[in-house]
């Protein structure tokens, strides 16, 4: 017995807790080993489960919240889920059994979670953000404005009428609820800190609201359906022909020269005579194939493979002689080949086309540039980045060349470039903080944690390799970091907000909260819906890909997914995503320091 009590000293001094410690004291002085095991194990659980400063406890309240909120955040009613948000639910539930983090923790993980998503998404949606407002672009994002504006509207409009019931940052939650709009709460909450507002927690309003907009946003979809007595599949040939007819994508054709004038003429002219950028990728003369360059010259009988934008294939055809659809120069037998090649080397990033000096690499021709989704017809200004596919046509040989040159190594898109990510972040916290002074404002506008990160990271995005600054990450890992960073911010707020929800719901402001998100979320809907059917004459499918992306909602796009085996949906929301992101973050700001004045 005496050797057993002497290992157990030597074991407690290894020891951190002074409960631990005392439990080994009186092991030693009798109490059996079995009955010693359990009391050290209880007392480290206990411990572990309760110590709000503990790391360990800190961590393990995260890991336990977000693993049980994104499995339950699958399950699917009637086809639809909440999907992360559900981490928010798990949170709340958690916090309302007792669990407590330390709040400065906690603080600093809601801050550092939001500045990973929102900076993310702005590198994921730089590259294609400005190009959005092109074309039918341009219409889908005046939607977009019209449904934020008139949210924000009838939200205010809310809060005069109910003003002695909820206050306006209570109101704001509710609308972010409404919107399904996570980064814009959070953005909101920071303003509200910057303002010393101690009242009700803002999340209590966005839970109350949240699971009914997802609804709401798919019945609104519903009643425009029968409202306009939709034929999904009528709509669905509608949107084909529609999507061939503006068409902005780089187009293939084939074409004969029969145009007398054009007989030994080089490409390089004919193509400043046309006034068309074009690029002719392969030529049949005299029965061979070659991959020509700006200085090949053209003749009368020969047969092109032409690469240019839709809006261009009239007028190239024309001056050309007539079409050929009965020959396929990339399937006929011949030394050339096609090839993707992805841009890795760090030189090329930001670099021009016309800076290849594509002449140099023996009858090679770029034809087609692959980039976030788009593809992008190679303009000799066109800027490479990081990332890039570029689909090449020419001898196999030369092709390797240029594929050294551009690195062609997809291993190397693994190692994300962490200097330009943490100095990306450094300048959005430093615009986010930046004063910006409006008269009769309470306090200077700042876009905050939430803000300034996103503007840079867009910026970035989509102008970074002009300066040669590498910004790529791969799709997954630019995915999980946005997913790691929404899902910590969730956690954060559910862990403060728990007893104050529970509350709201039994006994407070909770069914009003649920009647005037509905109101938040469908009025401005339905209108955006009708003026885009009526006024514009918009295809239904499309319609609901705007109205889940003016508020951010995967679920609704799960949904419109569903209703079409065309990504007409799709397009939409990924055409005004970015913007009604930016836009739902920055107006409730705007909107709490507008008004601020009149809740003091």
């Amino acid at each position: 017995m005496s050797s057993d009590c002497h290992l157990l000293g030597v074991f407690a001094s290894f020891l951190s807790t002074s409960a631990l410690f005392s439990t080994i004291q009186h092991a030693a002085a009798g109490i059996p080993q079995t009955a010693l095991f359990a009391f050290t194990f209880m007392d480290w659980f206990i411990h572990l489960l309760t110590a709000p400063d503990s790391v360990a406890h800190i961590v393990l309240v995260y890991s336990f919240v977000i693993a049980l909120g994104m499995a339950l955040g699958r399950i699917k009613v009637f086809g639809v889920s909440l999907g992360v948000t559900f981490v928010l639910f798990v949170g709340l539930a958690a916090s309302y059994a007792g669990v407590s983090i330390n709040p400065t923790v906690m603080g600093f993980m809601r801050d550092f979670g939001i500045i990973l998503f929102v900076f993310f998404l702005g590198l994921q949606v730089g590259p294609s953000f400005f190009s959005s407002f092109k074309a039918g672009g341009l219409q889908l994002n005046l939607l977009t404005l019209l449904s934020v504006f008139l949210s924000i509207l009838l939200t205010v409009a809310l809060w005069f009428v109910f003003r002695d019931t909820v206050t306006l940052p209570e109101m704001l939650g509710v609308h972010y609820g409404a919107v399904t709009n996570t980064p814009g709460l959070g953005a909101t909450q920071e303003a509200l800190d910057m303002l010393g507002y101690q009242g009700e927690n803002i999340a209590v309003g966005y839970a109350c609201a949240y699971p009914l907009g997802v609804v709401g946003i798919i019945t609104s979809a519903l009643i425009l359906r029968i409202v306009f007595r939709v034929d999904l599949k009528a709509e669905d040939r509608q949107w084909e022909e529609d999507a061939n007819a503006r068409n902005d994508a780089p187009i293939f054709f084939h074409v004969r020269i029969t145009n007398r004038g054009m007989n030994g003429q080089k490409i390089r002219a004919v193509r400043e005579f046309i006034g068309r950028p074009f690029i002719c990728s392969r030529v049949l003369h005299d029965g061979t194939i070659t991959s020509p360059t700006a200085d090949t010259a053209v003749y009368e009988g020969d047969v092109c493979r032409i690469v240019c934008s839709s809006l261009s294939k009239s007028a190239i055809v024309a001056f050309f002689g007539e079409e050929d659809n009965t020959i396929d120069l990339a399937t006929e037998h011949s030394p050339l080949t096609s090839r993707v090649i992805r841009v890795t080397k760090e030189s090329v990033n930001g670099l021009k086309v016309g800076d290849l000096h594509l002449s140099r690499f023996d009858g090679v021709n770029i034809t087609r540039i692959f980039r976030s989704g788009m593809t992008l017809f190679p303009y000799q200004n066109l800027h490479l980045q990081m990332g890039d596919q570029v689909y090449c046509v020419g001898p196999e040989r030369s092709i390797g060349r240029l594929a050294d040159r551009l690195g062609n190594q997809v291993q190397k898109l693994d190692h994300p470039n962490i200097i330009s990510i943490f100095l990306g972040i450094a300048l959005g916290i430093f615009l986010g903080f930046l004063p910006i002074s409006i008269p009769g404002m309470p306090v200077p506008l700042k876009l905050g944690l939430a803000g300034g990160p996103l503007i840079v990271a867009i910026l970035l995005g989509y102008w970074g390799p002009h300066f040669k600054l590498v910004t790529y990450t791969t799709h997954s890992a630019n995915l999980m970091l946005r997913e790691f960073g929404i899902s910590i911010f969730l956690a954060s707020v559910g862990l403060s907000a728990g007893d104050t929800f529970v509350a709201a719901l039994v006994k407070g402001n909770g069914p009003l909260y649920v009647a005037l998100g509905i109101i938040i979320t469908m009025v401005p809907l339905l209108i955006v819906g009708a003026v885009a059917r009526m006024k514009f004459k918009m295809n239904y499918h499309s319609i609901v890909g705007l109205l889940a992306g003016a508020t951010t909602d995967p679920p609704t796009l799960a949904y419109a997914n569903t209703l079409s085996e065309k990504d007409s949906s799709a397009i939409a929301y990924s055409t005004v995503y970015p913007l009604a992101m930016f836009l739902r973050i920055i107006t409730g700001q705007l909107t709490l320091l507008v008004l601020w004045s009149f809740i003091n």
